[in-house]
């Protein structure tokens, strides 16, 4: 199972050099991943980062509330529909012309619609703030943050202190807390390393109890640091030429999410294993879409605009964008 880890890894970053550089399918003659829905190795590759860090955080308004608002309002849904919807109804998202009677309105049009506002991605409980309805809740919640200066408690702060002050609002769980500490670590008020902290989901402790008979008395956290620090090390040993984001390492994060996704894969390659959970099947198909996937990242990583230099197939255009034009534009 632990080598298992690693090749996993090798073989998810391999797809997704290929689809970022336009290769035509298949990109794996691994049939479960092919056949099944995988996130990317690193989280801020996958397609609702890619639209947050893109299309929200850097996209407008730069003051911190607006920021801040904006990240809370997508993640808390973490839906590019109900995204894409608001801002069609309201024209934009915006903290300073924020009206609680119109975003309800317009997530409810959704949901008279038959659409789902929120994202299976997550569990999102709903915080108890006197609303009928779950989406009502989540947007009175995201009012407390606002009216408590989360914008000021953020900037500047670590990973964890984010962490802790996001703890102690209604429903915000622990993962919840930290997906969001992530989240918000993307956009320009926090510069926290992602080596700096991490916590593992439900399903990343799932996946640990696979890899490990034993770990000896270390935390799921001190586990994934581990893995994370042994990373180059197993790579090498397996004889796999793994090749990372550009120059960025696997991060905490990323080598939790990974944690997680082979909970997932290891329920059809190695179902004599048995974690947290007694899942044993994995539930989302995957159907290939033959076309370039942009990318583009924050600009404080320093590792966008480099990556125009890198060789794609002929007749393909480089799918990944420079910052600082990006945000001339925006």
């Amino acid at each position: 199972m632990f080598d298992t880890y690693w090749r996993f890894a090798y073989e998810r970053q391999e797809i997704f050099h290929k689809r970022v550089r336009g290769d035509s399918p298949p990109w794996t003659m691994d049939t479960i991943l092919s056949s099944h829905r995988f996130t990317n190795c690193y989280r801020a590759s996958d397609r609702v980062s890619q639209y947050l860090i893109r299309n929200v955080i850097y996209d407008g308004d730069e003051s911190p509330e607006e920021v801040v608002f904006r990240t809370l309002v997508f993640k808390l849904f973490n839906k590019v529909d109900t995204w894409e919807a608001l801002v069609g109804d309201l024209g934009s998202v915006s903290w300073r012309a924020y009206d609680r009677r119109q975003f309800e309105a317009a997530l409810d049009r959704r949901m008279r619609q038959g659409a789902s506002v929120y994202s299976a991605a997550y569990i999102m409980p709903s915080p108890s703030l006197g609303a009928r309805r779950k989406h009502a809740n989540h947007l009175r919640l995201v009012e407390r943050m606002m009216a408590e200066s989360l914008a000021d408690r953020v900037a500047g702060a670590g990973l964890a202190d984010v962490y802790e002050t996001l703890r102690g609002y209604p429903s915000i769980g622990p993962f919840l807390a930290f997906q969001l500490a992530i989240d918000l670590n993307y956009g320009p008020l926090m510069n926290s390393s992602e080596m700096d902290f991490v916590v593992a989901g439900p399903g990343a402790r799932s996946g640990i109890r696979k890899c490990f008979a034993c770990t000896d008395g270390l935390s799921d956290a001190e586990v994934i640091r581990a893995v994370a620090e042994l990373a180059e090390d197993e790579f090498a040993r397996l004889g796999l030429p793994f090749r990372d984001l550009w120059g960025r390492p696997l991060q905490l994060i990323d080598c939790q999410n990974l944690f997680c996704e082979v909970d997932k894969y290891a329920r059809v390659a190695h179902p004599e294993f048995v974690g947290v959970s007694a899942r044993t099947k994995i539930k989302q198909r995957f159907a290939p879409e033959p076309r370039p996937v942009p990318q583009w990242y924050p600009p404080k990583w320093g590792i966008t605009a480099p990556v125009l230099n890198q060789a794609v197939a002929p007749g393909v255009q480089a799918q990944l964008f420079v910052a600082e034009p990006v945000l001339a534009t925006s």
